[in-house]
């Protein structure tokens, strides 16, 4: 069986960078849009005190924004990459611990949030949304070689728009 080229591998890197740069700053613009829905998104979560809820929501569409600035660039994608897989095992642990308990929110992660009704959760989906892009994270972890990364040109290590492999 054969190898993937690397340019076959750089080209996957970029597409997973640049779709979690995607989703890093649409969800940080659309929380940043709406500062009361993010904070009734933050407390229905029930897990921090009354009086850091609206600390977190502020602070939360400015991490996501930066996250998806650095990999939008591709400035620090190993490191970024890691943040990202952090954040998102801890929206993922949000998530399911909401689940286990009974509660009925929604998880606000692209907007709205807060208490909903009974049977209006989407807790599977969100779930597994959040593990596609926690897989994204971690491909970048593992191999931060992207095309068209800041990373590529300080370090001198940019993919080639061709490799030997392609011209053989």
């Amino acid at each position: 069986m054969a190898r993937p080229s690397t340019r076959s591998l750089d080209t996957v890197g970029t597409l997973a960078r640049l779709g979690l740069a995607a989703v890093w700053l649409v969800s940080g613009a659309i929380k940043l849009s709406d500062p009361r829905s993010t904070v009734a998104s933050v407390k229905a979560y029930q897990l921090i005190p009354d009086g850091m809820v609206s600390l977190v929501a502020g602070v939360l569409p400015f991490l996501e924004l930066a996250l998806g600035l650095l990999l939008l660039f591709g400035v620090g994608v190993r490191l970024v990459a890691v943040l990202s897989g952090i954040v998102l095992l801890v929206y993922i642990a949000g998530i399911a611990q909401s689940w286990a308990r009974g509660l009925t929110i929604d998880c606000g992660c692209f907007g709205g949030g807060g208490e909903v009704a009974a049977g209006q959760t989407h807790y599977p989906e969100e779930i597994l949304r959040d593990a596609g892009f926690l897989l994204l994270a971690v491909w970048l972890a593992v191999r931060p070689r992207t095309f068209a990364s800041v990373d590529g040109w300080l370090i001198g290590s940019q993919p080639e728009p061709t490799t030997l492999e392609n011209a053989a």
